[in-house]
This record gives structure tokens, C-alpha cells and sequence, in this order.
């Protein structure tokens, strides 16, 4: 297995190293997310129907996701710090302890969620309309929660050794395994919306096999070991610096139950659906930037750990300086042809037309998304989780809630108040994210340059 040498090569080489195999493993997990969506909008008769739905689940989905990361992106950097400086006790015992608490946190995720579907979904705005489609797909989902955690939880990990390649090979095997399967079930054995959830799930199941053969695999240094490997020291300490990560899901999860309410109220089921393309919209562009970002993040940690703070410094300017240039070409580039990624999920002409004018108002300030992945990726590679919280609660909670519901309501917006908070909310939170890592991190590294 080759690895990526932190040690010797250079910034850019391992950056492009680890964000590379990232970047395809990221475009594929995109594929395995939205691909659901893709199929589910095209069903016959009432294919927008159930879209609309299905998008009333991406709160609890998003909430799963949460819990992955805050163990996997969270533990993931103080593993790479104890690895530049050749503690493998400790980085061994935090990866197993990692392990530990996605499967335990799992199971309990999957069970409660499984007994109040109903009640949780309907709080996120579903009628009856939408109950009949929403509740038996997360229910089918929700089975595979403990796959979930465990495969896209534990990559961070193999990430982070310089396995860059066998951490994509991971989301290659669920993804074309959920790409091949979603039209079997859905229309082949005519499964609908059922069977969407039943190929994730089987997808999510052979990934996480794949995972657990490389760490329990006689060849890899850091195996997952049942002995008395969970620490709770680790445990805190992988909790503090994942509370970053989790808050942000959980903010998308929050934000997202959020609009569609609004949306229920102030344009019906239509916007709910418009929303769905959107957020989907928005994780095919968002793709790179977390690829080059989450691939920077191994290199910064590691090379913080080791005391090479020229390093560090280039990383952070070439991760920073690489997410503006992609989001200010992809900006002019979707404010040119909308309709070619609304037309991804859906063949509905009116729903088309619909969807341009929200489109438009949501992504007119994306370039500043990499303001706030940059900053938000230094905080968390350096262990400094205070900032890292902040900045994911200052965005969504602090921002985007209070918009979604001040513009469409006191300022008389309507639908168009719940896109246009996303863009507000971009612009103030990405460069107070990005400042405050500037003028903090830049200072903090030269004066631990000077004292080395």
C-alpha cells in the first residue's frame, strides 16, 4: 500500500496526494447521496411528489452524519498530531476508541429514531401526503446507520496514515454499488421509494466490509483490536475537537428543518421539492472545496504536530488561495447555465422554471463558502476547538435561523427570504471565520517558529 510520506514531500505534492484520491472519493459519495434524489424525481406520476418527501428526511440523515464526523473529522486530527510526534500508543488508542464510539452511538441513533419517525418527521413540517413516502424510506435507511458510521467514520483514519487511495476505494465500492442497485429496486422490482432506501443500505453495508478488512488486515500498523482500547480521556478529547464538525451538521440539520416549515407555509410542497434541488445542487459544488480542505487537513495536523511550521503555513495559503479560485469559477459558471444542474433532478418543466429564481438568490455569494471551509479546517487540524464551534453556530444558528424567519415574515419576502439568508449568512460568517484565523493562527505559528 503506498503511503503518502509527510515528512519528505513537499506541501503541494502531499496536499495534492491526499485531496486528489479525496476529491474522487468525495464526487463519489456525492454520487451515492444524490443519486436517490436522481431516480426518486423521476418515477412516474408523482416522482416531484415524493422528492419533496424525501426531503423532509435530510434533517435526521444530516443528524446521522453529524455523529460520524464528530468522531471521524474529530478524532482524525489529534491522530495525525500524535503521528508527527511518533506517539503510536496514543494514536492507536484514539483511533480505537474513535471505532468505539460510532458503533455505540450508532446503535443508539438507529434505535430511537426507528421508534419516533413518525413523530420526528412530522415535526419536521410532513403532512400525510408526505408520511406515506418519507416514514418507510428513513425507516429502511435508518437500518444501515451503524454501515454508515462506521465506513465514512473510520475513513478519516485511513485518511490520515497517507492511505489516501484505499479511503477512496472505500466510497467506490458503496457508491457504484448504490449507482447499480437504485434502478433494480426502484423500477425494476418496481420498490419506488422503498427501494431506493433498500440499495442504500446493502451499498452502506458492503463499504463498511471493505473498511474494517483494512484495519483489521495483519499488514496495516493501526488495527481496530477488542481489547480494553477505549480511553475516556480520548474520548473527551475526540468529542471537544468533533463538537466543530457535529455542530455544523447539526445547524444544516436545523436550518434545513427550518426552511422547509417556512416553505411549507409560505409556498406549499413545490418549494419544499425546489429546496431539495438546491441542497443538492449545493453538495455537488461544495464537493471540491471540502475534498481540498479535509485533504489539507492531514498535512497541517501532522506537520503541526512535528513542529514544521514553514509547512503549515503554505498549507493553510495554498488551501485557502485553491477554494477561492474554484468557487469564484463555479459561481459564474451556475449563475450561466442554472437549468444544467436543476435539470439533474428533475424532468419537470414547471418545477424548472420554478427552481431559476431561488437557484440564482442562494449561490450569489458562494465564494465565500471558502472562506469559511478554510478557516473552519485550520481551527480543527490545529486542536482548537473553542474557535471551531463558534464559527459552525455563528453561521447557521446565530445567522441563517433568525433570517429564515425575519425575511419572509417581518420584511414581507416570502419565499424568496428563506434562499436569500444562505448568501447573507455566507458573506458576514465566512470572512469573520476567516479573519479571526488570520489574525490568530498566523501570529501564534511565527512566534512558535521563533521559539523553535
Amino acid at each position: 500500500m503506498k503511503k503518502v510520506d509527510f515528512d519528505n514531500d513537499t506541501i503541494t505534492k502531499s496536499i495534492i496526494q491526499t485531496a486528489l484520491p479525496m476529491l474522487v472519493a468525495q464526487v463519489i459519495s456525492l454520487l451515492y447521496n444524490i443519486v436517490d434524489r436522481i431516480y426518486i424525481g423521476r418515477i412516474e406520476n408523482y416522482g416531484t411528489q415524493a422528492l419533496g418527501s424525501i426531503g423532509l428526511c435530510f434533517p435526521i440523515v444530516i443528524l446521522i452524519g453529524g455523529f460520524t464526523n464528530m468522531f471521524g473529522l474529530g478524532g482524525a486530527p489529534l491522530f495525525s498530531i500524535a503521528l508527527g510526534k511518533n506517539d503510536r500508543n496514543k494514536a492507536c488508542d484514539v483511533l480505537n476508541t474513535a471505532f468505539r464510539l460510532e458503533v455505540i452511538v450508532g446503535i443508539i441513533l438507529m434505535i430511537f429514531c426507528e421508534l419516533f419517525a413518525s413523530q420526528i418527521l412530522s415535526i419536521f413540517g410532513a403532512t400525510a401526503n408526505e408520511l406515506c413516502f418519507s416514514v418507510p424510506y428513513i425507516r429502511i435507511y435508518l437500518i444501515g446507520t451503524i454501515f454508515i458510521m462506521v465506513s465514512t467514520g473510520m475513513n478519516p483514519y485511513i485518511n490520515a496514515q497517507g492511505y489516501s487511495t484505499i479511503g477512496m476505494k472505500s466510497v467506490l465500492i458503496g457508491a457504484i454499488s448504490n449507482i447499480l442497485l437504485d434502478p433494480i429496486f426502484i423500477f425494476t422490482l418496481g420498490l419506488g421509494v422503498n427501494g431506493a432506501a433498500i440499495a442504500t443500505v446493502i451499498s452502506q453495508f458492503l463499504s463498511m466490509l471493505f473498511v474494517l478488512k483494512f484495519f483489521f488486515g495483519a499488514k496495516n500498523e493501526f488495527q481496530i483490536a477488542f481489547s480494553d482500547f477505549f480511553r475516556f480521556h480520548y474520548a473527551k478529547e475526540i468529542i471537544g475537537l468533533g463538537l466543530s464538525p457535529f455542530v455544523m451538521q447539526c445547524t444544516n440539520s436545523l436550518v434545513s428543518v427550518v426552511c422547509n416549515n417556512v416553505l411549507m407555509r409560505t409556498g406549499g410542497t413545490l418549494y419544499v421539492s425546489v429546496l431539495t434541488i438546491i441542497s443538492s445542487v449545493r453538495q455537488i459544488l461544495d464537493t471540491p472545496i471540502l475534498a481540498v480542505t479535509e485533504g489539507a487537513s492531514p498535512t497541517i495536523s501532522y506537520n503541526y504536530g512535528a513542529g514544521k511550521v514553514k509547512k503549515v503555513q503554505s498549507a493553510i495559503i495554498l488551501t485557502a488561495a485553491t477554494a477561492i479560485l474554484y468557487t469564484c469559477l463555479m459561481w459564474i459558471f451556475i449563475e450561466k447555465f442554472p437549468l444544467l444542474f436543476i435539470k439533474i433532478f428533475s424532468d419537470d418543466a414547471a418545477l424548472q422554471q420554478l427552481a431559476l429564481r431561488p437557484l440564482h438568490l442562494y449561490f450569489f455569494a458562494f465564494v465565500f463558502q471558502a472562506f469559511q471551509y478554510s478557516g473552519q479546517t485550520v481551527f480543527k487540524a490545529l486542536n482548537k476547538k473553542k474557535q471551531a464551534i463558534f464559527f459552525s453556530l455563528f453561521r447557521k444558528v446565530i445567522m441563517v435561523v433568525p433570517l429564515t424567519y425575519l425575511l419572509p415574515y417581518v420584511f414581507q419576502m416570502g419565499t424568496d427570504g428563506v434562499f436569500i439568508a444562505e448568501p447573507i449568512s455566507n458573506f458576514i460568517g465566512g470572512l469573520a471565520c476567516f479573519t479571526t484565523m488570520i489574525v490568530t493562527i498566523i501570529p501564534e505559528l511565527k512566534k512558535r517558529e521563533a521559539n523553535n
